[in-house]
């Protein structure tokens, strides 16, 4: 017997597809708008993708290679993966995906796995020293393969992330910027994916159906600050709609004479001038820009403030 398909079944698949296409064209629209803003790839670049196994770098190197066949820019793309010698980690995944997609790709193996279990006592995040080590072989890598951007494949909430964990426990206004210089000074390092949503990343991983391979190092480490920071933006954005993207717009909106900075702005020769000034505070208002769009918060919570930082420590607490 053969099956047929019902109008709702149909009306689904067209929905669906509807659905992805949407999906599809805001991502290359997103990752084009973040190259074209902070021109990160130029004419003739060779662009090393960092390739992990996850979603982040695959949905990276999947919209990169849409993109290059119709860039006005000619640049070439070069996957890189560091096999760091974890237990299980599946070898020949990558390299077969790589191979179906025409991808140049060099894998590089190196046993920091072991490096950082014996360095890291048990228990303990072992992001700092596993990042150091796998920073220091990739900017060999690309200056061996001749690669003139280093692409990685941080999205939106980390970058928003970055910045409240560096306010929360470094006591910095720094956030994770779409393009810098490495810290040797030896590469560009570009970020593609800055003004992308990680769920629209999980829904595109689904969509193009990536052999994901999980990390049996960091990614295991459910009571990581970040993690909990992450957890604590999703939440406000379900109680307030588009508060991510402010906080990322507010990134690139810095307004240095409202900040306590005085290596950015000369507090120390300022002097009233009689003169109107739009951009002057109002000493005794509140801020109305603040307020603007923004619900009232229920009864007896505070949605900013000190208890940002309780929220993140009693998630700690609440942890198995």
């Amino acid at each position: 017997m053969t099956d047929t398909l019902t109008p709702d079944t149909t009306a689904a698949a067209k929905k669906a597809a509807f659905e992805t296409n949407k999906l599809s064209k805001r991502l290359h629209r997103q990752v084009g708008q973040a190259i074209a803003d902070f021109r990160m790839i130029e004419d003739g670049d060779k662009v090393m993708v960092c390739l992990s196994g996850g979603k982040d770098s695959y949905a990276l190197l999947d919209i990169l290679l849409n993109l290059q066949q119709r860039a006005p820019v000619r640049f070439e793309l070069v996957a890189v993966n560091l096999d760091q010698k974890q237990p299980g980690f599946p070898a020949e995944v990558l390299p077969n995906y790589l191979r179906s997609r025409g991808v140049p790709f060099h894998i590089e193996t190196q046993d920091t796995y072991s490096i950082v279990k014996k360095h890291i006592p048990e228990g303990q995040t072992m992001c700092s020293l596993c990042s150091r080590l796998r920073r220091g072989i990739l900017y060999r890598v690309a200056k061996e393969l001749g690669a003139t951007k280093i692409a990685l494949g941080h999205h939106r909430d980390d970058m928003v992330v970055t910045l409240l964990m560096n306010m929360f426990f470094g006591s910095r206004l720094k956030g994770m910027p779409p393009k810098l210089v490495s810290d040797n000074g030896e590469h560009v390092v570009i970020r593609p994916l800055a003004y992308v949503d990680e769920r629209d990343l999980e829904r595109w991983a689904v969509h193009r159906e990536f052999p994901i391979i999980p990390c049996s190092l960091c990614g295991s480490q459910e009571n990581l600050q970040r993690v909990l920071t992450k957890k604590m933006i999703r939440e406000w954005e379900k109680q307030y709609p588009g508060r991510i993207d402010n906080m990322l717009t507010a990134m690139g909106n810095v307004v240095p004479s409202h900040l306590m900075d005085r290596r950015l702005y000369p507090f120390e020769t300022i002097r009233a001038t009689g003169r109107p000034d739009p951009a002057g505070d109002k000493a005794f208002d509140d801020d109305d820009d603040a307020d603007e769009g923004c619900a009232t918060p229920a009864a007896g919570v505070n949605a900013d403030g000190p208890q940002v930082v309780q929220w993140v420590s009693r998630q700690a607490k609440e942890l198995p």
